[in-house]
Protein backbone atom coordinates (compact mmCIF):
# COMPACT_ATOMS: atom_id res chain seq x y z
CA UNK A 1 0.00 0.00 0.00
CA UNK A 2 1.29 3.36 -1.11
CA UNK A 3 -0.01 6.41 0.67
CA UNK A 4 0.54 10.00 -1.99
CA UNK A 5 0.47 13.57 -1.71
CA UNK A 6 -0.79 15.65 -4.20
CA UNK A 7 -1.28 19.34 -4.80
CA UNK A 8 -4.30 20.56 -7.16
CA UNK A 9 -2.98 22.85 -9.55
CA UNK A 10 -5.09 25.57 -9.37
CA UNK A 11 -8.06 26.10 -7.09
CA UNK A 12 -9.84 22.43 -6.14
CA UNK A 13 -12.64 20.98 -3.65
CA UNK A 14 -13.38 17.83 -3.70
CA UNK A 15 -16.00 17.77 -1.10
CA UNK A 16 -17.71 20.16 -4.18
CA UNK A 17 -16.64 18.26 -6.81
CA UNK A 18 -17.47 14.72 -6.14
CA UNK A 19 -20.31 15.53 -4.14
CA UNK A 20 -22.88 13.37 -6.82
CA UNK A 21 -20.00 11.22 -8.23
CA UNK A 22 -20.84 8.28 -6.48
CA UNK A 23 -22.30 5.11 -8.97
CA UNK A 24 -21.64 1.21 -9.03
CA UNK A 25 -17.89 1.93 -9.60
CA UNK A 26 -17.06 4.74 -6.63
CA UNK A 27 -18.32 6.18 -3.52
CA UNK A 28 -18.44 9.72 -2.02
CA UNK A 29 -18.95 9.60 1.98
CA UNK A 30 -17.82 11.11 4.72
CA UNK A 31 -14.78 13.07 2.23
CA UNK A 32 -13.16 10.13 1.29
CA UNK A 33 -13.47 9.69 -2.68
CA UNK A 34 -13.36 5.64 -2.90
CA UNK A 35 -13.43 4.39 -6.50
CA UNK A 36 -12.26 0.35 -8.27
CA UNK A 37 -9.58 0.70 -10.37
CA UNK A 38 -8.31 -1.67 -12.46
CA UNK A 39 -8.54 -4.01 -10.37
CA UNK A 40 -7.90 -2.11 -6.95
CA UNK A 41 -9.24 0.02 -4.64
CA UNK A 42 -8.01 3.60 -4.45
CA UNK A 43 -9.18 6.08 -2.26
CA UNK A 44 -8.75 10.14 -1.51
CA UNK A 45 -9.65 12.66 1.00
CA UNK A 46 -8.60 16.34 1.31
CA UNK A 47 -6.85 17.86 3.98
CA UNK A 48 -6.96 21.22 5.31
CA UNK A 49 -4.41 22.95 3.58
CA UNK A 50 -6.01 21.56 0.00
CA UNK A 51 -3.87 18.92 -0.47
CA UNK A 52 -4.73 15.77 -1.84
CA UNK A 53 -3.92 12.18 -0.10
CA UNK A 54 -4.19 9.28 -2.22
CA UNK A 55 -4.04 5.62 -1.15
CA UNK A 56 -3.51 2.58 -3.36
CA UNK A 57 -1.55 -0.39 -4.24
CA UNK A 58 0.02 1.15 -6.99
CA UNK A 59 1.36 4.13 -8.82
CA UNK A 60 -0.58 3.56 -11.47
CA UNK A 61 -3.84 3.37 -9.29
CA UNK A 62 -2.59 6.91 -7.73
CA UNK A 63 -1.92 8.45 -11.70
CA UNK A 64 -5.60 6.73 -12.72
CA UNK A 65 -6.84 8.52 -10.07
CA UNK A 66 -5.33 12.08 -10.19
CA UNK A 67 -6.52 11.88 -13.80
CA UNK A 68 -10.11 11.10 -12.72
CA UNK A 69 -10.44 13.90 -9.96
CA UNK A 70 -8.63 16.62 -12.49
CA UNK A 71 -6.37 17.35 -10.56
CA UNK A 72 -3.72 18.22 -12.89
CA UNK A 73 -6.46 20.46 -15.03
CA UNK A 74 -6.10 24.12 -13.63
CA UNK A 75 -9.35 25.87 -14.88
CA UNK A 76 -8.35 29.55 -13.19
CA UNK A 77 -8.56 31.12 -17.02
CA UNK A 78 -12.24 30.19 -16.75
CA UNK A 79 -12.51 31.26 -13.32
CA UNK A 80 -10.97 34.80 -14.36
CA UNK A 81 -13.21 34.78 -17.99
CA UNK A 82 -15.89 34.26 -15.86
CA UNK A 83 -15.31 36.66 -12.95
CA UNK A 84 -17.28 39.64 -13.79
CA UNK A 85 -19.83 37.62 -15.69
CA UNK A 86 -23.27 39.36 -14.66
CA UNK A 87 -25.08 35.68 -14.82
CA UNK A 88 -22.14 33.45 -14.24
CA UNK A 89 -19.87 35.04 -11.99
CA UNK A 90 -21.36 34.61 -8.49
CA UNK A 91 -21.69 30.98 -9.06
CA UNK A 92 -18.16 30.95 -10.02
CA UNK A 93 -16.93 32.55 -7.10
CA UNK A 94 -18.92 31.19 -5.00
CA UNK A 95 -18.27 27.28 -6.36
CA UNK A 96 -14.48 28.14 -7.62
CA UNK A 97 -13.40 24.81 -6.42
CA UNK A 98 -15.49 22.70 -8.67
CA UNK A 99 -14.02 20.79 -11.52
CA UNK A 100 -15.81 17.14 -13.46
CA UNK A 101 -15.26 14.20 -11.78
CA UNK A 102 -14.93 12.25 -14.51
CA UNK A 103 -15.15 8.41 -15.12
CA UNK A 104 -12.42 5.61 -15.43
CA UNK A 105 -13.66 4.66 -19.29
CA UNK A 106 -15.10 6.47 -21.92
CA UNK A 107 -17.58 3.28 -22.30
CA UNK A 108 -18.98 4.25 -19.13
CA UNK A 109 -19.54 8.07 -19.97
CA UNK A 110 -21.03 6.30 -23.62
CA UNK A 111 -23.39 4.21 -21.05
CA UNK A 112 -24.32 7.14 -18.80
CA UNK A 113 -25.43 9.21 -22.05
CA UNK A 114 -27.77 6.55 -23.44
CA UNK A 115 -28.76 5.97 -20.09
CA UNK A 116 -29.73 9.59 -19.08
CA UNK A 117 -31.51 10.43 -22.70
CA UNK A 118 -35.34 11.84 -21.79
CA UNK A 119 -35.20 9.79 -18.64
CA UNK A 120 -35.56 11.18 -15.32
CA UNK A 121 -31.63 11.50 -13.88
CA UNK A 122 -31.91 9.09 -10.78
CA UNK A 123 -34.30 6.21 -13.09
CA UNK A 124 -31.42 6.81 -15.29
CA UNK A 125 -28.18 6.45 -12.88
CA UNK A 126 -30.05 3.61 -11.24
CA UNK A 127 -30.31 2.46 -14.77
CA UNK A 128 -26.43 2.49 -15.26
CA UNK A 129 -25.91 1.04 -11.87
CA UNK A 130 -27.88 -2.24 -12.74
CA UNK A 131 -25.94 -2.85 -15.75
CA UNK A 132 -22.72 -1.81 -14.61
CA UNK A 133 -23.14 -4.52 -11.74
CA UNK A 134 -24.58 -7.33 -13.79
CA UNK A 135 -21.83 -7.04 -16.91
CA UNK A 136 -18.54 -5.70 -14.76
CA UNK A 137 -16.68 -7.71 -12.03
CA UNK A 138 -16.92 -6.86 -8.40
CA UNK A 139 -13.67 -5.33 -6.95
CA UNK A 140 -14.46 -5.01 -3.14
CA UNK A 141 -16.18 -2.90 -0.75
CA UNK A 142 -19.55 -3.23 -3.54
CA UNK A 143 -18.01 -1.41 -5.83
CA UNK A 144 -17.42 -2.85 -10.05
CA UNK A 145 -15.14 -2.40 -12.53
CA UNK A 146 -15.76 -0.02 -15.19
CA UNK A 147 -17.21 -1.40 -18.18
CA UNK A 148 -15.03 -1.36 -21.05
CA UNK A 149 -15.80 -0.98 -24.73
CA UNK A 150 -15.42 -5.17 -25.27
CA UNK A 151 -17.78 -5.33 -22.24
CA UNK A 152 -20.69 -3.42 -23.96
CA UNK A 153 -19.83 -4.78 -27.15
CA UNK A 154 -20.52 -8.41 -26.02
CA UNK A 155 -24.08 -7.74 -25.24
CA UNK A 156 -26.40 -8.25 -27.43
CA UNK A 157 -29.15 -5.41 -27.32
CA UNK A 158 -31.96 -7.52 -26.40
CA UNK A 159 -29.77 -8.23 -22.65
CA UNK A 160 -29.93 -4.26 -23.15
CA UNK A 161 -33.23 -3.94 -23.37
CA UNK A 162 -34.12 -6.47 -20.57
CA UNK A 163 -32.82 -3.73 -18.15
CA UNK A 164 -34.67 -1.36 -19.32
CA UNK A 165 -32.64 0.61 -22.25
CA UNK A 166 -34.75 1.73 -25.15
CA UNK A 167 -34.21 -0.50 -27.86
CA UNK A 168 -32.73 1.82 -30.48
CA UNK A 169 -30.66 3.45 -28.09
CA UNK A 170 -29.61 -0.18 -26.76
CA UNK A 171 -28.92 -1.00 -30.61
CA UNK A 172 -26.24 2.07 -31.10
CA UNK A 173 -24.64 1.45 -27.59
CA UNK A 174 -23.87 -2.42 -28.97
CA UNK A 175 -23.01 -1.00 -32.40
CA UNK A 176 -20.91 1.68 -31.77
CA UNK A 177 -18.89 -0.23 -28.87
CA UNK A 178 -18.42 -2.88 -32.14
CA UNK A 179 -17.06 -0.53 -34.58
CA UNK A 180 -15.18 2.23 -32.26
CA UNK A 181 -12.55 1.42 -29.70
CA UNK A 182 -13.69 4.41 -27.51
CA UNK A 183 -10.58 4.52 -25.69
CA UNK A 184 -8.21 5.69 -28.96
CA UNK A 185 -10.86 9.12 -28.53
CA UNK A 186 -8.76 10.46 -26.08
CA UNK A 187 -6.04 10.91 -28.83
CA UNK A 188 -8.35 12.50 -31.06
CA UNK A 189 -9.32 16.51 -31.13
CA UNK A 190 -12.96 17.47 -29.56
CA UNK A 191 -14.62 18.53 -33.01
CA UNK A 192 -13.93 15.04 -34.54
CA UNK A 193 -15.37 13.18 -31.79
CA UNK A 194 -18.05 15.10 -32.10
CA UNK A 195 -18.37 14.74 -35.52
CA UNK A 196 -17.80 10.76 -35.39
CA UNK A 197 -20.42 9.98 -32.32
CA UNK A 198 -22.60 12.66 -34.52
CA UNK A 199 -23.18 10.26 -37.30
CA UNK A 200 -24.30 7.76 -34.79
CA UNK A 201 -27.98 7.47 -34.54
CA UNK A 202 -29.58 8.44 -31.02
CA UNK A 203 -26.58 10.24 -29.92
CA UNK A 204 -27.00 14.20 -30.23
CA UNK A 205 -25.36 17.32 -28.52
CA UNK A 206 -26.04 16.57 -24.93
CA UNK A 207 -24.44 12.97 -24.68
CA UNK A 208 -21.45 13.93 -26.85
CA UNK A 209 -21.38 16.54 -24.57
CA UNK A 210 -21.21 13.76 -21.49
CA UNK A 211 -19.06 11.73 -23.55
CA UNK A 212 -16.63 14.47 -23.74
CA UNK A 213 -16.61 16.13 -20.26
CA UNK A 214 -16.53 12.50 -18.47
CA UNK A 215 -15.35 10.60 -20.41
CA UNK A 216 -12.60 12.37 -22.28
CA UNK A 217 -11.85 15.12 -19.93
CA UNK A 218 -12.36 18.11 -22.41
CA UNK A 219 -14.26 21.66 -21.04
CA UNK A 220 -14.81 22.54 -24.70
CA UNK A 221 -18.28 21.09 -25.49
CA UNK A 222 -21.20 21.96 -23.59
CA UNK A 223 -24.38 20.09 -22.37
CA UNK A 224 -26.52 21.32 -24.80
CA UNK A 225 -30.29 20.47 -24.19
CA UNK A 226 -29.81 19.03 -20.37
CA UNK A 227 -32.98 18.76 -18.77
CA UNK A 228 -31.53 20.86 -16.20
CA UNK A 229 -30.57 24.04 -18.61
CA UNK A 230 -33.60 23.30 -20.21
CA UNK A 231 -35.62 24.29 -16.81
CA UNK A 232 -33.07 27.05 -16.53
CA UNK A 233 -33.17 28.72 -19.46
CA UNK A 234 -37.26 27.81 -19.07
CA UNK A 235 -37.23 30.05 -15.97
CA UNK A 236 -35.18 33.17 -17.83
CA UNK A 237 -37.39 33.07 -20.78
CA UNK A 238 -40.83 32.57 -19.08
CA UNK A 239 -42.31 30.15 -21.54
CA UNK A 240 -41.29 26.68 -23.21
CA UNK A 241 -38.07 26.09 -24.16
CA UNK A 242 -36.29 23.49 -27.21
CA UNK A 243 -33.44 21.33 -25.71
CA UNK A 244 -31.18 23.09 -28.69
CA UNK A 245 -32.15 26.38 -27.65
CA UNK A 246 -29.71 25.67 -24.71
CA UNK A 247 -26.95 26.36 -27.04
CA UNK A 248 -27.11 30.31 -26.71
CA UNK A 249 -26.99 29.84 -23.03
CA UNK A 250 -23.07 28.10 -23.20
CA UNK A 251 -22.24 30.13 -27.12
CA UNK A 252 -20.62 32.95 -24.54
CA UNK A 253 -18.20 30.49 -22.85
CA UNK A 254 -16.53 29.05 -26.19
CA UNK A 255 -13.97 27.19 -25.21
CA UNK A 256 -14.92 26.46 -21.36
CA UNK A 257 -18.97 25.97 -22.81
CA UNK A 258 -18.17 22.38 -20.77
CA UNK A 259 -17.28 23.36 -17.64
CA UNK A 260 -19.55 26.60 -17.66
CA UNK A 261 -22.49 23.97 -18.26
CA UNK A 262 -21.42 22.28 -15.09
CA UNK A 263 -21.23 25.68 -13.38
CA UNK A 264 -24.74 26.57 -14.46
CA UNK A 265 -26.40 23.70 -13.38
CA UNK A 266 -24.25 23.55 -10.04
CA UNK A 267 -25.27 27.14 -9.49
CA UNK A 268 -28.46 27.11 -10.53
CA UNK A 269 -29.37 23.76 -7.97
CA UNK A 270 -28.13 26.24 -5.20
CA UNK A 271 -30.20 29.33 -6.15
CA UNK A 272 -26.98 31.27 -7.04
CA UNK A 273 -28.10 32.85 -10.73
CA UNK A 274 -29.77 35.59 -11.54
CA UNK A 275 -32.68 34.34 -12.76
CA UNK A 276 -34.86 38.53 -12.72
CA UNK A 277 -31.97 39.56 -14.85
Amino acid sequence: MIERRLEPRGPYSLAVSARLSSDATRTFREGVFTAALDGEVVRAWQSPDGAITVRAHSDAGVERLRWILALDDDHSDFLRAVRDDRFLGPASRALRGLRPVRVSTVAQALLRAFCGQLIEAKRARRLEQTIIRTVCAPVADGLHAAPTTRDLGALAPSQLRGFGLHARRAAALVRLCRTVELERLHGVATPVVAARLERERGLGPWSIGVVCLEGLGRYDYGLVGDLGLVKLLRELRGRAVEGWETAELLAPYGEWAGLASMYMLAGYSRGMLPLAA
